[in-house]
């Protein structure tokens, strides 16, 4: 029988590397998608070292064609996908009265569309007991002005999370986001390692008390 399999979309440092090695310290084999082919080679390097398959796609994943094609490439690769995470939002330090339509657009293509674009093309390699999980942020409920497109993404990309979830239940896949309500940081609660692990804990949940958001606050 083949090993689970983990798609981490908006693979790199921080939560998304930290969250594919907590999968894949489980035995899951690990496909990666990025925007920058060096740090996806030095995670899949590590990933391998620990025994685990691994494979990558270089992509932006913004670019609708491109993202499916590389996600259903990682699913024929790999044969199934268990988990699809998804990691990814702008950071564009303007206030609301310098923030442009189209930039705040562009952001929340990233932030939220390509959630829809992941999720479309990894379902068919999904099945019963497949998740979908995300990296939330408190921006969804307190944001800062000064980036005012972030908060605009998380609370978008949560109440998807909440829509995908209803979809895909009745097939037994559920979807979940995880809200980190702090800041991340080399040390303390919010370190990477320790908001994966929260993940890897929300994607775990007995279904009869399913959460589509759970709080991370250290």
């Amino acid at each position: 029988m083949s090993n689970p399999v983990i798609v981490v979309v908006g693979a790199g440092p921080g939560v998304s590397g930290s969250v594919a090695r907590r999968f894949a310290r489980e035995g899951y084999d690990v496909g990666l998608l990025g925007i920058d082919q060096t740090e996806l080679d030095g995670l899949a390097e590590t990933l391998r070292d620990g025994g685990v398959d691994v494979d990558t796609a270089v992509v932006d994943i913004t670019d609708v064609e491109a993202c499916t094609a590389a996600i259903a490439e990682l699913g024929e690769y790999f044969g199934r996908i268990d988990v699809l995470h998804f990691n990814p939002s702008a950071f564009r330090q303007k206030d609301p009265l310098q923030l442009t339509v189209r930039e705040l657009l562009e952001d929340v293509a990233l932030g939220v569309g390509a959630l829809l674009t992941a999720v479309q093309a990894a379902r068919p390699f999904m099945g019963v007991g497949g998740r979908v999980t995300v990296t939330g942020s408190m921006a969804a409920d307190k944001p800062w002005n000064e980036a005012a497109s972030l908060g605009v993404q998380k609370a978008g990309v949560r109440n998807l999370v909440h829509s995908l979830d209803t979809t895909l239940e009745p097939d037994g896949i559920r979807a979940v986001s995880v809200t980190v309500r702090g800041t991340l940081s080399r040390e303390g609660a919010f370190t990477p390692d320790r908001v994966a692990e929260a993940i890897h804990a929300a994607a775990g949940q007995d279904e009869a008390d399913w959460r589509t958001e759970v709080p991370y606050a250290g």
